[in-house]
């Protein structure tokens, strides 16, 4: 019986994330192409806006998921989350200047920095042990496949010349759907104790954990927002509707590939998932540096959303089996802070390379981070092989 509340859960979490994440993705590639062509903003307001508003969520992050462990109110802290999503859309609606548009952001950014570390812990909560990759995939396959269907529903916008505004209207629908769905989610507020009277400064995490979330903060500062590829592509001479069909091909790879990905995580451990995937972001963006024919963009595209399902379910998996016990949530919510802290920096980075040197530079910056990333992270994952990489490869029974 507890078996079937286990699947049911992960899947429940899955489908508000596929829904919500189909209303955000309608929008999502409108918004730089509604900044630069209707509001008349540059690529370094885009990568400004980007920066705050992601930076802002990154905070909430460990506050959430702290108070999730601790009160244990992780379900709450979700449903929260995931309505400013409502909201978002709500101020986008009214938008008529680029600060409006940032504060849109900031609002839906906010709700993401409330709602992630909670459900990842209510994931890893709900999840067996030894299959906590193949879980965060599942999570992630569904909430990409929303991804792709927002991707083509922002495609028909553009094709059909729908007009910003009305589309915007439109994306609410799913959001409210998803956020309905949260609704059958339970959460098990004994699963997971954690210690008494423990203050965050108190927190005290593995050597190797720290280590990683270091190269994580490095990675990030050349990983800039996902508007850049679309503002790059754009460059390249692909249409807006092109810019939409690329866009989909990268969530429905990454799609394809989260559950195949966190499940040979499980099997072969972390480090045979994490390194070729950051490997993978290097040599993409090095090939959006260098290569402008529309062949190799798409095939780029793809790469990335390759990329994106390596890295998504073997590295939370990674983040929640090494986090202190009772306290996943709250360590998810550092990782989640270590990345939108790197997003601020590199969004502003980015934006500026592009301005000042040319719309190359962001991603040659990004790629010698993504190479010299992986190249550390396989030395701290192989370093006196972890116990939890022993289990999973069979060494240890």
């Amino acid at each position: 019986m507890k078996k079937k509340v286990i699947i049911s859960n992960i899947v429940w979490l899955g489908l508000v994330s596929l829904f919500v994440d189909m209303s955000t993705e309608m929008v999502y590639p409108l918004v730089p192409l509604f900044l630069t062509a209707a509001l008349g903003a540059s690529p370094a307001i885009v990568g400004l806006i980007e920066g705050i508003a992601e930076s802002i969520a990154s905070l909430l992050k460990v506050f959430s998921g702290y108070i999730g462990d601790v009160r244990h109110n992780k379900k709450p802290l979700t449903f929260i989350g995931y309505s400013a999503s409502v909201l978002y859309k709500i101020f986008l609606l009214l938008a008529t200047s680029w600060p409006l548009v940032l504060l849109a952001r900031v609002i839906d950014r906010t709700g993401k920095g409330i709602r992630t570390a909670p459900r990842d812990a209510l994931v890893a909560q709900s999840s067996d042990e030894k299959k906590l990759g193949g879980s965060f995939g599942l999570h992630k396959m569904l909430d990409m496949a929303g991804s792709s269907l927002g991707a083509l529903f922002a495609y028909i916008f553009v094709a059909t010349s729908i007009g910003f505004h009305k589309a915007f209207l439109f994306s609410i629908i799913p959001a409210i759907i998803g956020i309905l769905i949260i609704f059958f989610v339970r959460e098990d507020q004994g699963s997971d104790k954690t210690p008494e009277k423990l203050k965050l400064k108190g927190l005290k995490l593995g050597g190797k954990l720290k280590m990683y979330l270091a190269v994580i903060f490095i990675f990030c500062l050349g990983n800039s927002s996902n508007t850049f590829l679309l503002l790059k592509a754009q460059n390249q001479g692909f249409s807006a509707s092109q810019v939409m069909l690329l866009y989909l091909l990268f969530n429905v790879a990454t799609s394809i590939f989260a559950i195949p990905s966190g499940k040979l995580s499980d099997r072969f451990g972390r480090s045979k998932i994490l390194v070729p995937g950051y490997l993978i972001y290097g040599l993409v963006y090095l090939g959006f540096a260098f290569l402008s024919a529309k062949p190799a963009i798409l095939i780029l595209f793809i790469a990335y959303g390759v990329y994106t399902a390596f890295i998504s379910g073997a590295e939370r998996a990674f983040i929640a089996e090494n986090a202190p016990a009772g306290l996943k949530g709250t360590v998810l919510g550092i990782y989640g802070m270590v990345q939108g802290v790197g997003l601020l920096l590199s969004s502003i980075i980015a934006g500026l390379l592009w301005d000042k040197i040319n719309s190359d530079a962001p991603f040659l910056f990004g790629a010698i981070l993504g190479v010299g990333s992986a190249i550390i992270i396989k030395i701290i994952l192989n370093r006196n092989n972890s116990i939890t990489e022993q289990k999973n490869t069979g060494m240890i029974r």
